[in-house]
Order: structure tokens, then sequence, then C-alpha cells
């Protein structure tokens, strides 16, 4: 398996979420990802992390919020997601990690 140093840069972690597990029922898996991944770049790092076959990428991007901590008024960062749909066969675990 060839796993580049770049493909670790553009999928930063996965989104263990309730809205997310119900879509990988759909084999659609959620990734966090680098603000300046493409789809074209998203796509050929999970084929080459994963070992799998992917059909589709569609990203978005979340606004930050503006959050008090301890009374000091902050802002999250902007946080891109990507939404891949893998191919009829192929899983992928995310709780067991790279």
């Amino acid at each position: 398996m060839n796993r580049d140093a770049r493909h670790y840069d553009t999928i930063v972690a996965p989104v263990i979420t309730e809205k997310a597990t119900i879509a990988s029922e759909n084999n659609q898996f959620v990734f966090k990802v680098a603000r300046n991944a493409t789809k074209p770049q998203i796509k050929a790092a999970i084929e080459k992390l994963f070992d799998v076959k992917v059909t589709g990428v569609n990203t978005l991007v979340r606004k930050g919020k503006a959050k008090a901590f301890r009374g000091i008024r902050g802002r999250q960062q902007d946080m891109k997601k990507a939404i891949v749909t893998l191919a009829d066969g192929y899983r992928i675990d995310v709780t067991t990690g790279l």
C-alpha cells in the first residue's frame, strides 16, 4: 500500500457523529479535510490510505462559530468536511485509525 505523506495532510480526521454513522450504512463516510483540499485530491487520498474505490466526493465548509470560554470571547476556525461515497463492496472502519 503506497501511503504518501501528502495524503495524511489532506485527510485531517474522521467525523464520528450520529449523522455520520447513519450515512455509513449507505456507504458514505465523513472526514475533516484540509481547507485547501480539492475533490480529486480527497478522492486520491482516501483511495490510497484505505485501499478502497471512491465513486463520489461532496464537500462543504462549516463556518466558524463565535464561542465564549471562561468569559473570553473567541471564534472557532472554519472547517471543511468531505462526504465520500464508496463503491459497493468497499468499507472503511474509521474507529481503527490508520
